[in-house]
């Protein structure tokens, strides 16, 4: 089936809305603009970019469905002293998780899925058992929350079994078709009896192969009909275009970042993260739903704003509500005290305990080819935050400077 049968076909059966994007009134008059955070915002960038610690970043803003700042800084390749533009296309890595749990929350509104689904529903050979030998049942809520018992391989020893099992976490050229991943994982011992714990995980990936069962195409088709096609977000996809190629991706070094090679390896977690850059243009890749997209800041701001504004068109009101509130009660997340999470977004719930500056309710999430955003429902505000400067501009001082700048005025 061609991408424009399967959009046609999607509509007629309801699984498409009926728009055609998300209009964001631009109100910038130059590269910084009267927003009250501007030039700290300004600050906080050039500072990344002086002392070393990001190559390249585009960091666009809106208040109140208006476009309120947008500004690139550095480079989008060092090497070449090629300067980062506010349209720039980067590698989103786990920015991707969020368009793609949507993609599925859209399936649950259309009746095609439900949230409590086992999985074998759709997978029927997806069989991960505990280390006592037992088969818990695993429902497509464990896969939106990260409830399920899956891992990472950075997250485990370098001895671990997602390493040992050779099971790719979506950044490396694995030469795997998404079903063998998927094999594999289910090959792995669970962590824990899904619901009882959290545990950050490839379990969308396992999402994205439910989704494809469920539609009958592949993840890139169904994202884009359901979800980045509606919403007009058309640097948004699986794989990159060689006419417009992502920025240059760096990883953290001292005293500077360094260039990526292909694979390039970078001590992450327990163990380390397999890099392949190349990745984002291999057409034979598997289609990851936890890390694989691409795009720029704008259109990811479009999808932040149409969540934020309740998910007109994509998603019903009341499931952005459900996505955007705290589903796993007093379960711990990696990030500590203050968050929980939602069905695919991080949420805070104490800005105290969490050492935020933003406010409460809001949610987020981030890449670790160094991409991080954020939306702040009381405040009426999303922010987008791009860079090519793993993990630097995912976690550590630079995204702590820019919510600092956007909270301190």
């Amino acid at each position: 089936m061609s991408r424009r049968d399967f959009i046609a076909a999607a509509s007629v059966a309801g699984l498409l809305p009926a728009v055609t994007g998300t209009t964001l009134a631009d109100t910038t008059q130059s590269a910084s603009t009267m927003w009250a955070p501007a030039k700290a915002l300004d600050a906080a960038m050039d500072d990344a970019v002086a002392s070393g610690r990001i190559v390249g970043t585009s960091v666009v803003a809106a208040q109140n469905g208006n476009i309120v700042y947008q500004r690139a800084a550095g480079f989008k390749d060092r090497e070449a002293r090629e300067p980062a533009g506010i349209d720039d296309v980067f590698r989103l890595a786990s920015m991707t998780k969020p368009i793609v749990c949507v993609t599925a929350l859209a399936l649950v509104d259309a009746g095609r899925l439900t949230i409590d689904d086992p999985v074998t529903r759709w997978l029927p050979d997806f069989r991960p058992k505990l280390t006592d030998g037992r088969q818990p049942i695993i429902t497509i809520r464990h896969l939106l929350t990260h409830t399920a018992g899956l891992g990472y391989g950075f997250l485990e020893p370098e001895d671990g079994s997602y390493h040992r099992l050779k099971i790719s976490d979506g950044l490396d050229r694995s030469g795997l078709s998404l079903g063998e991943n998927v094999a594999r994982i289910a090959s792995a011992p669970l962590l824990f009896e899904p619901g009882t714990a959290w545990h950050y995980s490839v379990a969308i990936d396992v999402l994205g192969a439910v989704i494809e069962q469920v539609t009958g195409t592949t993840l890139a088709q169904a994202v884009r009909a359901i979800v980045t096609g509606p919403l007009g977000m058309t640097s948004v996809d699986f794989i990159a275009s060689a006419a417009r190629p992502p920025a240059t991706p760096y990883g953290d070094a001292s005293p500077e970042p360094v260039r990526m090679t292909e694979p390039f390896t970078l001590k992450f977690g327990r163990s380390g993260i397999v890099y392949s850059p190349a990745r984002a243009f291999d057409e034979a890749a598997f289609f990851s739903g936890g890390v694989g997209m691409v795009g720029t800041a704008h259109d990811y701001l479009r999808f932040a704003e149409a969540m934020r504004t309740g998910g007109p068109g994509i998603i019903r009101p009341e499931t952005v509500a459900a996505m955007t509130q705290n589903a796993i009660g007093d379960l711990q997340v990696s990030a500590g005290p203050g968050f929980g999470w939602g069905l695919g977004v991080q949420i805070l719930l104490d800005p105290a305990k969490a050492g935020s500056p933003v406010t409460a309710g809001a949610w987020n999430w981030s890449g670790v080819y160094g991409t991080n955003f954020w939306v702040d429902p009381a405040k009426a505000t999303s922010v987008v935050v791009l860079t090519n400067t793993a993990v630097a501009g995912m976690t550590g001082e630079f995204p702590l400077a820019i919510r600092r700048a956007v909270y301190a005025a």
